[in-house]
């Protein structure tokens, strides 16, 4: 029956030391002291290290009737410490060291803000100005465009204007073109005219050159036969 009773009992103590392992938690070296962590739970084992004031450590195991807890540091040691000289939580000139740079870190990145707030409040202006320039740009360059328009439209104007004079000037031609010709050939009937009355003034006086003589003849002769 021995045998059997330890069997049970070592399951039982490897549970509870893994309940005492994974119950594990942090704790601080009392900012009053400088501490030592020995290799066994009392004053006559060997001293390992000596914390400082403020050292984190994990607890492994507390052992109230020692008064020592079973611990290891952040570089891995174990040991134990007396655990009337553990707290908590960090000592407070450390948590006020925290506090100084975190407030420190928040004034500077407060500044890192203003800085950012007053980098885009400038580039802000910049743009306003720039959209300024560019509106007024824009409306010279929309007046220049509707002179542009209004030039293009006289121009258009002027040129069927323009075309329009140029036919009536072509008709005005051909209309001079027309009368001349018209007034040379009236000319040259007129010169056919004279010629042809030339002609007959002409012919007639010839007629009455040959003929009035034989007229005078004619009554000289009727004289002389009286």
């Amino acid at each position: 029956m021995k045998p059997m009773k330890i069997s049970l009992a070592a399951p039982l103590i490897a549970a509870l030391l893994f309940s005492a392992t994974a119950a594990a938690e942090s704790a601080w070296v009392s900012d009053q002291f400088e501490i030592t962590l020995r290799s066994g739970p009392s004053t006559s084992n060997a001293i390992e290290l000596m914390l400082k004031s403020g050292a984190q450590l994990e607890v492994l195991e507390r052992d109230p009737e020692t008064g020592y807890s079973r611990v290891r540091t952040g570089g891995g040691t174990e040991g134990y410490v007396l655990t009337r000289y553990l707290m908590n939580e960090p000592a407070a000139r450390d948590q006020l060291a925290k506090l100084t740079g975190q407030l420190t870190n928040e004034a500077s990145r407060g500044s890192s803000l203003n800085n950012q707030l007053g980098a885009i409040r400038s580039q802000y202006d910049t743009a306003s100005k720039r959209i300024e320039t560019l509106e007024r740009e824009k409306s010279e360059l929309e007046e220049e465009l509707a002179e542009i328009k209004r030039t293009a439209a006289n121009v258009i104007s002027i040129n069927s204007q323009n075309k329009q004079l140029r036919e009536e000037l072509a008709g005005e031609e051909i209309r001079v073109a027309t009368l001349e010709q018209e007034n040379r050939e009236l000319s040259s009937q007129t010169t056919r005219y004279w010629f042809m009355s030339g002609a007959l003034v002409l012919v007639v006086g010839m007629v009455l050159g040959l003929w009035l003589p034989r007229i005078r003849w004619q009554r000289r002769s009727r004289y002389d036969r009286f």
